[in-house]
């Protein structure tokens, strides 16, 4: 805990936080998306990382020209990924039935009875999930708190009461009695002692709630010892009382305070099952910006806290398996066994990454990462292996779900990435842009084009795949592009970068937009908005010479970094209107377009539909009448707003991709069945971009891999 707390991410932590770091600092990553411009983030290295500028070592050199070895970094963490969540499967289903299985030692109910109150448990705390957990959250340090004082009375009570010399178990002398004694039956034993530190994976997902220093506090100096005054206490009951084994911890609890410690046991497991259904949020989450999972609905409330999210797709999928599991199994032994599995192989997976952190991160030397992984990856290989034992037990289990969320995961990642590299080598060369002219050879309409695309440079193919069935386009064209950076999170005022495509009279731009790995959108913000203030902001620092450091060389001209903030006076005014749609100002302007009637009053019925868009903010963008030093930028800017104010539309490329006829059939059978019917039953890229649906243009697009 001591090293692997320290292997934070910005205050973030959990497996993918590990690899975003090993992105950061090495070429690890295979889909080619970086840019220059994306290491000025303030927030990419670490206050007082000096490590940008130092040499590459020859091991590093070696993985990142070796895509074999980037491959199977990226499957080591997709496995460790695919191990959380089956953890979130696997902890509600042991934590929740475990804490019932007193009704069984102290009540005549049978345990069937008791499973299907369980269930009826994990029901209810998956349906509420999407109300988030602000309200309640302020409860659950206290039953936590209150959950291991009573554990640890219990304890004590036991250790007074049965044997006294139970103390004496905490000399390491005995762990050698115990192997000594027992052989390979203690060995075996090994998988089930290794749920009494299950737990600590959740906690390191979980970093960025908290801070390294009060974990380790309150592990050392709260949860360790009540653990410690617990285990014994049952030692203890359990030498004088080897035959209640089955249901040791119940029956060691006094008469008087059964239910008591019952109802806290109930809602400390309700709790953890909060917290592991929390971190498989947060997981999917990352995985899904990495482009590691398919396209999910994200939710985040106003007001919830940072960082809580909630995932609706993930929440049922999860829930289905927890009572498939709970009801399958009974026996919550073979649960434990599986849950075993699952927290030893995400450990070991941790253990070996360490050493890479250690190496490319922390800039030790490569003996420092041998002498780690000999040391505690010996110890947790001898866990690992006892883990493994368990296997025909329940174990089998975990091994099935992480092949399934592994198989997923790498599916998605290698079509995804195929698909951005046929992007690539299809890209529009720029001199077959500018021998067009400005006006492209096609007919320029009153409005603003906004072109949707997974390229950081250069002119997608849909574009011209677009002129050539219709040869007409808005006056002014912006090429957005959504990236994740291996950040978590990109501060607001660095997180457009603009730039043009082509002269000045082309009234073309770029625009990238920057997210870390943990950020979401939240409700309400107006991007369109946004965006015109950053491309007015932009044409403003263009003329006055802006040559800044956050610059990106390419073909297409120069990227800078736009401060998107409210305070946009010396450029643009504005004025706020809280009028619906249709009657605000772009309907008006839309009308003097000559548009139809029809189409019209289509319009603002279904734009009535949608209280979000309908009652929104409506902003009304003017040049201010300031001496600008050349004319040509008021003109642009007067272009820019009378484009905005007349029509946004929103062009996205509706892709059928497929395998190339002599691919190989193992490839025809990734592309053509699993990776085409992911992308037909996930969430389309209009839906997670928030684009209105009356704004929204799909172009076709053929993708051969």
């Amino acid at each position: 805990m001591v090293f692997v707390l320290s292997a934070d991410d910005n205050g973030e932590g959990g497996i993918f936080a590990l690899y975003a770091l090993l992105c950061r600092h090495a070429r690890f990553s295979l889909l080619p998306n970086q840019q220059a411009a994306d290491e000025e983030i303030s927030t990419y290295y670490g206050s007082g990382d000096a490590t940008r500028n130092l040499p590459s070592s020859a091991f590093k050199s070696l993985i990142e020209r070796n895509k074999r070895s980037k491959t199977a970094l990226l499957i080591l963490v997709l496995v460790g990924t695919s191990m959380v969540i089956t953890i979130g499967v696997l902890t509600p289903a042991i934590s929740v039935s475990s804490s019932i299985d007193g009704l069984v030692a102290k009540t005549s109910l049978n345990h069937s009875t008791v499973v299907m109150i369980a269930c009826a448990l994990l029901v209810g705390l998956f349906v509420l999930q999407h109300r988030g957990t602000n309200k309640v959250a302020f409860l659950f340090a206290p039953i936590m708190i209150l959950w291991l004082l009573s554990i640890a009375t219990v304890g004590v009570y036991n250790i007074v009461t049965w044997n006294p010399s139970v103390y004496k178990a905490l000399s390491p002398y005995y762990i050698y009695v115990f192997f000594r004694d027992t052989g390979v039956d203690g060995w075996l034993s090994l998988g089930g002692i290794l749920l009494c530190i299950t737990g600590t994976e959740a906690i390191f997902a979980e970093l960025g709630q908290f801070t390294a220093t009060s974990i380790r506090f309150a592990f050392c100096c709260v949860v360790y010892p009540c653990l410690v005054l617990q285990y014994m206490g049952q030692a203890a009951f359990l030498s004088k009382n080897f035959s209640a084994l089955p249901t040791s911890f119940y029956d060691s609890i006094p008469d008087p305070f059964f239910w008591p410690v019952l109802m806290m046991a109930m809602l400390a497991a309700m709790v953890a099952s909060q917290a592991v259904i929390f971190a498989t949020f947060s997981i999917v989450k990352q995985c899904y910006a990495l482009g590691c999972f398919p396209r999910v609905k994200i939710v985040h409330k106003p007001r919830w806290v940072l960082g809580q999210i909630y995932i609706p797709e993930i929440n049922w999928v999860v829930m289905i398996l927890t009572l498939t599991v709970t009801i399958f199994f009974q026996d919550t032994r073979h649960i434990a066994f599986a849950f075993g599995l699952a927290c030893m192989t995400l450990a070991f997976v941790t253990t070996w990454l360490m050493p890479l952190i250690i190496n490319f991160v922390w800039n030790r030397n490569i003996v420092f990462s041998v002498l780690f992984i000999l040391f505690f990856g010996t110890i947790e290989l001898v866990f690992f292996a006892s883990a493994l034992a368990k296997i025909p037990k329940g174990g089998w289990i975990t091994l099935l779900l992480s092949l399934f969320f592994t198989c997923i995961t790498y599916v998605w990642h290698y079509g995804s990435r195929k698909k951005y590299l046929c992007d690539q080598h299809n890209k529009v060369p720029m001199k077959s842009i500018l021998s067009l002219g400005p006006s492209l050879g096609i007919i320029k309409v009153p409005g603003m084009g906004l072109i949707y695309t997974e390229l950081a440079s250069g002119v997608p193919a849909t574009f011209t795949h677009f002129l050539t069935n219709l040869p007409a386009f808005y006056q002014v064209v912006v090429f957005v592009c959504c990236k994740t950076v291996p950040i978590p999170y990109v501060p607001q005022k660095e997180r457009y970068l603009i730039g043009r495509i082509g002269p000045k009279t082309y009234r073309m731009y770029r625009c990238i937009i920057r997210a870390g790995y943990k950020d979401v959108n939240k409700d309400g913000d107006d991007f369109e908005d946004e965006l015109v203030m950053s491309i007015a902001e932009f044409i403003q620092l263009e003329s006055e010479g802006y040559g800044g450091s956050n610059t990106d060389r390419s073909i297409d001209g120069r990227l800078a970094v736009v401060k998107a903030s409210n305070k946009f006076g010396t450029r643009l005014s504005r004025s706020i209107s809280e009028a619906n749609i249709a009657g605000s100002s772009r309907s008006q302007t839309t009308v003097t377009n000559s548009k139809s009637p029809v189409l019209l009053r289509l319009r603002a019925e279904y734009e009535q539909e949608l209280p979000r868009l309908s009652m929104r903010r409506m902003f009304q963008f003017r040049p201010m009448d300031t001496n600008f030093r050349q004319p040509q930028v008021k003109e642009e800017l007067f272009d820019l707003v009378n484009a905005k104010d007349a029509e946004v539309a929103y062009i996205v490329g509706h892709g059928h991709v497929k395998a190339k006829r002599n691919s190989v059939f193992v490839k025809r059978l990734v592309v053509n069945v699993a990776y085409s019917f992911l992308r037909k039953n996930c969430r389309s890229p209009a839906v997670m971009l928030n684009i209105p649906h009356i704004c929204l243009i799909k172009v076709g697009m053929n993708y051969y891999l």
